[in-house]
């Protein structure tokens, strides 16, 4: 391998560890020495890659959020045009993706939160990015636009966030499907149009 690839493969072994690690113990619990043992790489070779636990954290939680955006924005995209398919397929897809894995799950919404001022622009930017993936899913379907739109997808995004919490935290954690339903239920009962 050229040095380029070498540095490419550490860096990827220490997100893959860290996907890991930061989602258990968590990410104040894991040390850099966890880390580089984990990759099986030297912790000089961890600064290499990333200035510090922090980056590292930021690396594997925007990693997290671009493949989750990913797989709702393809959902919602190959959904009926109607804004009761579109809320499903997004709805559906968004919690049937971070489920089904539960270091996402952890990483995404309880980690997120613990890690602080680490992750606070990082936050930022994926509530920005799911709350335009709602905005973008039913902007366009007629009828269906609520007085502000932007922030009722911010609410929106937050309801989802607390009841992925919920999952995480709670034992035993509530059924998939429930959480579907609910999150379904709140996002029908907030984008219908008032009559």
């Amino acid at each position: 391998m050229t040095a380029e690839q070498r540095l490419a493969d550490r860096r990827e072994r220490l997100i893959t560890a860290a996907y890991t690690l930061f989602a258990q113990p968590g990410f104040h619990d894991t040390t850099i020495e966890r880390l580089c043992s984990t990759a099986r790489i030297s912790n000089r070779a961890f600064y290499e890659c990333f200035t510090n636990r922090d980056e590292l954290m930021c690396a594997v939680y925007e990693r997290c959020v671009e493949e989750t955006l990913d797989a709702v924005s393809r959902a919602v995209e190959k959904a009926a045009p109607t804004l009761n398919d579109r809320i499903l397929a997004g709805v559906g897809e968004y919690i049937r993706f971070v489920t089904m894995d539960v270091r996402r799950a952890r990483l995404m919404h309880l980690e997120v939160r613990r890690a602080g001022d680490v992750l606070s622009s990082a936050r930022q930017l994926a509530v920005k990015g799911f709350s335009q993936v709602i905005q973008n899913a039913v902007g366009d379907v007629p009828h269906a636009l609520p007085p502000d739109l932007h922030l009722l997808s911010l609410g929106l995004t937050g309801a989802i966030t607390e009841l992925l919490i919920e999952w995480v935290l709670a034992d035993p954690a509530p059924p998939v499907d429930g959480l579907i339903e609910t999150a379904t239920h709140v996002f029908h009962r907030s984008l219908q149009p008032e009559t």
